[in-house]
């Protein structure tokens, strides 16, 4: 005689509001408060320095002019501001983007390659960028040497390239088609060319940050190297392909530099270093790596450039300058460390 089965019991069903599934949107729901809050303050503190600038300085600082100049100051420095930016969300940093630029302006303006024109001056400038930018990356990824270690040997080579090649004289840029881009006449709807490169380089940025497989591979390798090597991504690829693109980013840099100076030096870039990495890291980017943001990094552009013009325009020194700004480059580590222990 078989034995009646006695029935199982049955899991009462998920409610759709159970904890676990909510977790993950929860904390992204986190992030991007933070994100915005983190934003609105650094709005907030450009909005401040627009304010004490207009103060100190009404006629000056205001006028039109000078608006564009800040603008225009802060392309250069932003482009390569972007490329450091996704250098170290990956966890890496580059310390050689002065000296690239400074190499690629001075590249691209020699007397045998402005023969070739405007083509010649931006594919010079570029193709360095690019050079210099692969050096690092296959040290890098390929090499094993530190990053740090790695950039550092690229910023003495560089600049004592540029130097070598210059002689330590400034060349003079004679290509009608590189100087009439400096003009006013050049402006479209009074904004200079070189903000709108900038503005499509950010714009190329974000998205590819934001929307692409390779921004999210970027965040994954910064975040947790070996991780990312266990999910199958290719660390060391990856890292290549992000010295590849801060390098292109210092040799656009350059091709705008040698349309705001109308020249290429071997001083050019100098602590540009300094200023995309506090810039990067003000905006909210991890210096550990894990997190970047462009937005955030170009509004560290734009405090910096107002920091500057503002201390230019009250005749302050420029040491009073860099010591304002190493400030706020610790204040906003701290400040990043004190919000990575509470999250």
């Amino acid at each position: 005689m078989t034995q009646p089965v006695s029935p199982q019991p049955v899991s009462p069903p998920r409610d759709s509001t159970d904890k676990v599934p909510q977790a993950q949107p929860a904390a992204w729901r986190g992030l991007v408060v933070r994100a915005d809050i983190r934003t609105l303050s650094l709005l907030g503190v450009l909005a401040a320095l627009v304010l004490i600038g207009g103060i100190t300085k009404p006629d000056e600082f205001l006028d039109t002019r000078n608006l564009q100049l800040v603008l225009t100051q802060g392309s250069v420095i932003g482009v390569v501001t972007v490329g450091m930016t996704f250098v170290i969300t990956s966890g890496g940093i580059d310390l050689s983007v002065g000296a690239i630029v400074a190499l690629a302006s001075v590249w691209a303006t020699t007397l045998a390659t402005q023969e070739y024109g405007f083509g010649g001056i931006l594919f010079t400038s570029v193709l360095v960028g690019l050079g210099c930018g692969l050096v690092n990356g296959l040290l890098i990824a390929y090499g094993g040497m530190v990053p740090f270690i790695a950039t550092l040997a690229m910023l003495a080579s560089a600049r004592g390239l540029a130097l070598q090649i210059t002689d330590g004289k400034t060349q003079i840029v004679t290509s009608d088609s590189i100087l009439d881009l400096g003009e006013r006449d050049s402006y479209v709807l009074g904004v200079p060319p070189l903000v709108l490169v900038f503005a499509v380089v950010t714009i190329i940025g974000w998205l590819v940050l934001n929307r692409t497989t390779f921004g999210r591979r970027t965040v994954a390798v910064g975040g947790n190297a070996e991780a990312a090597r266990l999910a199958g991504i290719d660390v060391r690829r990856q890292r290549l392909y992000l010295y590849l693109l801060s390098g292109l980013c210092c040799g656009i840099a350059a091709f705008l530099l040698i349309i705001l100076s109308g020249s290429g030096q071997n001083t050019n870039g100098n602590l540009y270093e300094l200023d995309a990495i506090a810039a990067a890291i003000i905006g909210g980017t991890l210096l550990s790596g894990g997190r970047g943001t462009i937005v955030g990094s170009v509004l560290g552009v734009l405090i910096f450039t107002t920091i500057t013009n503002i201390f230019a325009l009250n005749n302050l020194q420029s040491d009073v300058q860099q010591i304002a700004k190493g400030a706020i480059i610790v204040a906003a580590v701290l400040v990043q460390r004190r919000t990575a222990s509470t999250t």
